[in-house]
């Protein structure tokens, strides 16, 4: 998502708030998640100026919206994803100690699908299972071939 466009589709904004801002305004997807979880993914990448916005977020429960003068109550549950060594950004002042704090409550470290091989098969026999009840299919098997070139894929991202 552009930078220019991160607080407005969070926090949403109010009519007039900048040029071309739809009539009657728009909540954010905190507000949209009220009572639910939002996934922010990639939180390693918020701009520095916005990561204070966020914290409030999180510390208050409510937002407001960009050009808005009143606070909304929100009840969400946060979880935030990133590849990149927050810690280490925060050493750097790349990104806020309190916010890296206030996410880092339950750390999830998953280490990637090439380190995990025995995965690999695991995740080839449910998608081979999904797909032959999806397409009426009753294929049983990968040949030894797709097997090796599966195994032996560097999985550069994750599932």
């Amino acid at each position: 998502m552009p930078e220019t466009l991160i607080e407005s589709e969070l926090f949403g904004f109010e009519e007039g708030a900048f040029t071309g801002a739809a009539r009657g305004g728009r909540p954010g997807k905190f507000q949209l998640a009220h009572g639910g979880t939002i996934f922010l993914d990639e939180i390693g990448d918020m701009p520095l100026h916005l990561q204070p916005k966020l914290l409030r977020v999180l510390q208050e429960k409510c937002v407001e919206k960009l050009g808005g003068h009143k606070s909304v109550a929100v009840d969400v549950r946060v979880i935030a994803a990133t590849n990149k060594d927050l810690e280490r950004m925060v050493e750097l002042g790349e990104f806020r100690e309190d916010l890296f704090y206030r996410l880092n409550v339950i750390p999830l470290h998953i280490p990637p699908l090439r380190s995990r091989p025995g995965d690999v098969r695991l995740l080839m026999s449910h998608l081979l299972n999904q797909y032959n009840a999806k397409l009426g299919k009753k294929i049983k098997g990968f040949t030894a071939n797709a097997e090796c070139a599966l195994l032996a894929c560097p999985w550069k991202g994750n599932v």
